[in-house]
């Protein structure tokens, strides 16, 4: 099996389509690192009607939470996986836009991936791509920088943790993990936690953010399950009874 088959395996999250069709709705991500672009304004347009967000700050803050947790997770589970690191730079990496919350679809350009070491993984999916798409979002909306970075901090620890409770294995996914925030920049340890449940023959990891998305303020009017705004103690409580009872939580 070829890494992006072994990919679209865990599920929809991680499938890359290969080669872009002209003209058919693809927003190239690079065009998303300067704040004034048309395409940054589609983004946040798309999410604030599909969801209901009642203020810019608000908007932008979900979208990076939902844009780190898909367009780049499955950079991040190639490696865990299989040592690869899969091309994600912006240039290379563009999204179509959902009529429902989040993204319909991402695709790379070229489908490339090298062997390297987790360094070049955050170059390419931190340094280069979510963190500046962090400040783009920051200049064109105010919204603060440490929660853009916990939202980045969250959908990346969504890659390891949604792939071990979907039959990776545990030991190796949260090993990769650890090494993945070692290494990283932006202060990600500081955001959040990823901690590891068993509840019968079940077990995954699971995130526990120190910022929030705001998305209790958009018209779906419910939290993220690793939310700050509840306790640490009733988070575990709801991850042990979806786990439990076999439900993956986003």
């Amino acid at each position: 099996m070829d890494v992006f088959s072994r990919l679209e395996s865990f599920g929809e999250r991680f499938r890359l389509e290969r080669g872009l069709t002209p003209d058919d709705g693809w927003i190239a991500c690079d065009r998303l690192l300067d704040s004034s672009s048309e395409e940054l304004s589609r983004v946040l347009e798309a999410e604030r009607a599909a969801s209901g967000q009642r203020s810019d700050h608000a908007t932008a803050l979900t979208v990076m939470a939902v844009y780190a947790g898909t367009v780049t997770a499955s950079a991040l589970l190639a490696w865990a996986l299989d040592r690869v690191v899969v091309d994600m730079r912006p240039h290379n990496v563009a999204i179509r836009l959902s009529e429902h919350h989040g993204f319909e679809a991402v695709a790379l350009r070229e489908p490339s991936t090298v062997e390297a070491p987790v360094h070049t993984l955050v170059s390419w999916v931190l340094d280069e791509h979510l963190l500046p798409l962090a400040h783009s979002m920051r200049t064109r909306t105010r919204a603060g920088l440490r929660q853009l970075y916990g939202g980045v901090a969250h959908g990346c620890a969504a890659a390891f943790c949604i792939a071990s409770r979907r039959g990776g294995d545990v030991d190796l996914l949260q090993r990769a993990y650890e090494e993945f925030l070692a290494a990283s920049t932006g202060g990600l340890e500081q955001l959040g936690e990823v901690i590891r449940l068993r509840e019968g023959d079940r077990e995954g990891l699971f995130y526990l953010r120190n910022t929030c998305c705001l998305y209790y303020t958009s018209d779906e009017a419910v939290k993220c399950s690793s939310c700050c705004l509840d306790s640490v103690e009733d988070r575990v409580t709801a991850y042990r009874r979806v786990l439990a009872n076999g439900v993956v939580p986003h």
